[in-house]
């Protein structure tokens, strides 16, 4: 078996490792990049076309300077590439005047100095007559920043961009073990060794097979599309009906976007607890079940918005990993200076992924990071410690593309 050195091995290349990757080469790092399938996969976390881009960011006051960061290194990319790595047609969170989504980010944009815009019911019915169907106490916080990305796009062009700059990178190409010997570690895979002073594991659902004892519970997600009924009076393109937030009186919670190349309009559901599942990253359940699957988010889509055909015309699984307190581990573990880790997104973690990539890169390199990530550490559950009953806004809403 073919054995080969490096400075740091990159495992996992979806949102994170790609972006890890990339920033690394940037850096004129001697840098190996390993995934079990390729780069833009829908084998994992990173696919299904779109997911929302948020700068207010309702689930911690920290994650807003790693959006802009994303923002800024996404643009700088298209620049060059000649993409579109994020598309701002703004975010408008809705409900009652005291409804997580609604105040989640209202409290979220106050903290960060963000200027949004605050419809009343009938501003919002105006301005976005889709809310047609919601209760008279229905009001909105438009986000203008905001809007979309997408995953599978922005995972290959940052691999790319890493190849570019000098990267190696191995595709198709399951690793099987990440041991931490004398002066770095050891990657293991069915065709190449690596080795190398250290290494980011960056793997998603399968991090906590990789690296044991980490706090992460991955979840099978699916992800669904919607047609409006053939006789509808509005327009769900993106820029007529943007990325969303939305709580029913009801408490439930809805998210998605109107149609951007497709004319499909993509919505999900706030993970409650019961409508996903607990999964395992080898042999998670890719079959939709109209039963399971469906029926519960069609009554949810009737009941928030009428004009849609309530069955989804497409649906794909997808898996999110969570951590005890809804936010990313992004550092060393035991502050081991072999290994970095990044996971745990717990479905909002696409916004911030080339920001976490640089995040990863700095930590690697030694370099001082750019925002303060102390809420980050994935050495803050140790011991048993309790869980910062602060450190999940609120206004949070837990949901793959959220």
């Amino acid at each position: 078996m073919e054995t080969i050195t490096t400075d740091v091995v990159v495992v996992g290349l979806g949102a994170f490792g790609s972006a890890a990757l990339w920033r690394l080469a940037a850096r004129g790092v001697d840098v190996v990049g390993v995934d079990r399938y390729g780069l833009g996969h829908h084998m994992g976390s990173s696919h299904g076309a779109t997911r929302l881009f948020r700068i207010a960011c309702q689930e911690h006051p920290g994650l807003t300077p790693i959006a802009q960061k994303s923002l800024e290194l996404w643009t700088a990319l298209g620049e060059t590439t000649g993409e579109t790595y994020v598309r701002q047609t703004g975010c408008l969170s809705t409900g009652s005047p005291s409804s997580r989504p609604v105040s989640g980010v209202t409290a979220a944009a106050a903290r960060a100095g963000l200027d949004v815009t605050h419809l009343d019911h009938d501003e919002l019915l105006h301005d976005f007559p889709q809310y047609g169907g919601t209760a008279e106490d229905t009001v909105g916080v438009l986000d203008p920043g905001a809007g979309i990305c997408y995953p599978e796009k922005n995972v290959r062009a940052q691999g790319e961009a890493a190849i570019a700059l000098g990267a190696r990178v191995f595709t198709d190409t399951r690793v099987t073990a990440v041991e931490l010997v004398d002066g770095g570690v050891r990657v293991t895979t069915p065709t190449v060794v690596i080795e190398a002073a250290q290494a980011v594991v960056a793997a998603g659902a399968w991090n906590g097979k990789l690296v044991p004892g980490l706090p992460l519970r991955p979840r099978r997600t699916p992800l669904y599309w919607f047609k409006p009924k053939d006789d509808a009076s509005v327009s769900f393109s993106l820029d007529a009906f943007p990325a969303f937030i939305h709580e029913l009186p009801d408490g439930r919670h809805l998210w998605g976007h109107g149609s951007d190349e497709d004319y499909l309009v993509k919505i999900g559901m706030e993970d409650s607890g019961a409508n996903f599942a607990d999964t395992d990253a080898d042999t998670v359940d890719r079959y939709i079940h109209p039963r399971g699957d469906i029926e519960q988010l069609s009554s949810w889509v009737a009941d928030a918005f009428p004009e849609l055909d309530p069955v989804p015309v497409k649906a794909i699984p997808c898996m999110v990993t969570n951590s005890p307190d809804g936010q990313f581990l992004v550092g060393r573990p035991n502050g081991d200076q072999r290994l970095v880790i990044a996971g745990g997104d717990h479905g909002h973690g696409f916004k911030h992924a080339a920001g976490v990539g640089e995040l990863l890169a700095q930590i690697t390199v030694g370099e001082t990071p750019y925002t303060v990530i102390d809420f980050l550490d994935p050495d803050r559950f140790a011991n048993g410690a309790p869980v910062d009953a602060g450190t999940v806004h609120a206004g949070s809403v837990a949901a793959v593309g959220a």
